[in-house]
């Protein structure tokens, strides 16, 4: 598979991602080889170059032509890596040679590194792939692999220093919106996620989700002259209704089938094949539900069966928010370059102004730092082991991907095991008493508040808890900038507990917790 990527460092970054290394150990393992060679993969060891009479390139080009018959044995460190022994000289040459490839060939070296890693380095292995420590990966590598003279605490921080480097551009960057985003596409960005997180909570079983529908049908022209229907599968419709909203489909295509909308990026350029990229917030991922298990090491290219939106990356962990999951519009948590990612469309969100949601421009960008109960949790709406719930669905499932199950009765259950990221995710289990025969992997929309108690779960205050309010709204969640009056029942939008303000109201503004009555 050929090399993604501008730079070699990029596509060192993507291949070693792409292999299954955590961010972190990506970044430690290149700190590494930049402190060896400089991430070039013809270096010659530099005190070998006058002694041999070579550079870098006729070095490399008389060992491919035969000229040169002393690779093996001259001592010399060559390479990424920077191999010196023999029998390691050996072994790449080997390789090499078995691929038909240059001795200084970038991807071929990173096969053989991956190689070696493998056969005889399956602690450092194991480190570089669970990781989530960029020092950890740099000295695992360092002591255990690259084993250099200088092993001293001054080189393990010098190299674990060069990791960080890297883990900062290409990992920590998309969080913090990929380090060289300009303010605007920063802002737009945002803007898209907000639009997204505006339609939480829509659900097929009260009907909520048919406004998604409605405003597709009534943006034309059609995609391919397609009217949706309210019982057609609605994930690719709910991004193109943020994108609607947005204003952004000059770059956000819309679509209301995920093969369709993946052929609308490619055409615009902004397709990702990847599964290891890591994205940033807007970006659209795409998901195969029959990805292999192998799925860390291999590009997944089948036909793809559901789309979302990032909210966010936090170290390895990506966000996403998504239509027609379980039947509503929720969260979902998954691994970078984990299974089922198909690969990622890409808007060019410094290309066009997106649109906020009314009520939102003051919205924060991160969660304060009080916060105990923000919308940037496991995944809105999730419980946790051990909670007790009201289960709603007339179905459970033997596995947590299963595609048909029995028929089951709805009533209290406790929550035993999740599965974020599957079709099913949580496992229940009745209650005594509770009136429910569920035993097994259910629906997250068939689920309804939790409680650590063993009775019918109270409603709380949630991200997409619905609140009686009668007062003013406020500009922001510290009280100011009072506005005018409302008084109805709102969706929560966002809830920062601790603020004079904490809870954001149907993209209308900010409002007391205290004045509001949580109704579901």
């Amino acid at each position: 598979m050929a090399l993604r990527g501008k730079t070699a460092e990029e596509q060192i970054y993507n291949f070693l991602i792409g292999k299954g290394m955590t961010p972190a150990g990506a970044a430690g393992l290149m700190g590494n080889l930049y402190a060896e060679s400089g991430l070039k993969p013809t270096n010659i060891q530099n005190s070998y170059e006058k002694k041999l009479g070579f550079t870098d390139e006729t070095y490399t080009a008389a060992v491919d032509s035969g000229a040169y018959g002393n690779f093996v044995n001259d001592s010399a460190g060559y390479g990424l890596a920077q191999w010196t022994y023999w029998s390691r000289k050996k072994a790449l040459l080997e390789f090499v040679k078995a691929r038909g490839a240059s001795v200084g060939d970038l991807e071929t070296q990173l096969e053989f590194l991956l190689h070696e890693l493998n056969a005889g380095y399956a602690a450092v292995l194991s480190v570089l792939k669970t990781t989530g420590s960029v020092r950890a990966a740099s000295d695992a590598v360092l002591l255990k692999f690259e084993r250099p003279a200088d092993q001293s605490t001054a080189a393990q921080e010098r190299r674990a220093g060069y990791g960080q480097t890297y883990y900062n551009k290409y990992a920590a960057g998309a969080e913090k919106g990929q380090g060289t985003m300009t303010a605007k596409e920063k802002q737009n960005r945002a803007n898209i996620v907000a639009i997204a997180e505006s339609f939480f909570g829509c659900k097929e079983s009260d009907g909520s989700h048919k406004k998604i529908i409605d405003i597709y049908n009534a943006d034309k022209p059609l995609a391919r002259g397609y009217p949706m229907k309210y019982t057609d599968a609605w994930c690719a419709c709910f991004v193109s209704v943020v994108s609607i909203r947005g204003g952004a489909l000059a770059v956000m295509p819309k679509e209301v089938g995920c093969g369709k909308m993946i052929e609308l990026y490619q055409k615009l350029g902004r397709w990702q094949e990847n599964d290891a990229y890591v994205p940033a917030p807007g970006d659209v991922v795409f998901y195969d539900w029959n990805d292999g298990p192998n799925y860390a090491a291999t590009d997944n290219t089948a036909a793809p069966d559901h789309v979302g939106i990032v909210v966010s990356v936090t170290g390895s962990t990506i966000k996403v928010i998504e239509g027609n999951m379980s039947n509503a519009v929720g969260y979902r948590s998954l691994a970078v370059n984990g299974r089922y990612i198909r690969g990622f469309g890409l808007p060019d969100f410094s290309a066009v102004t997106v649109k906020a949601p009314a009520g939102t421009a003051t919205r924060p960008t991160e969660p304060p730092a009080t916060s105990t109960g923000s919308n940037d949790t496991q995944g809105a709406g999730m419980p946790v082991v051990g909670d007790v719930v009201h289960f709603t669905g007339a179905a459970h499932y033997a596995s947590a991907n299963a595609n048909s199950g029995p028929a089951c009765k709805p009533g209290t259950a406790k929550v035993t095991q999740l599965a974020l990221g599957a079709k099913h995710p949580v496992h229940l289990i009745a209650q005594s008493g509770g009136g429910s025969t569920v035993y097994g992997w259910v629906d997250l929309a068939d689920i309804q508040g939790a409680t650590s108690a063993g009775t019918a779960p109270a409603p709380k205050m949630r991200v997409g808890a619905r609140v009686k309010y009668s007062g003013p709204l406020y500009r922001d969640s510290n009280g100011n900038g009072q506005g005018k009056a409302v008084n109805g029942t709102y969706t929560v939008k966002y809830h920062y507990p601790g603020r004079k303000c904490g809870v954001h109201i149907d993209g209308l503004g900010w409002v007391p917790e205290s004045a509001c009555s949580v109704v579901g």
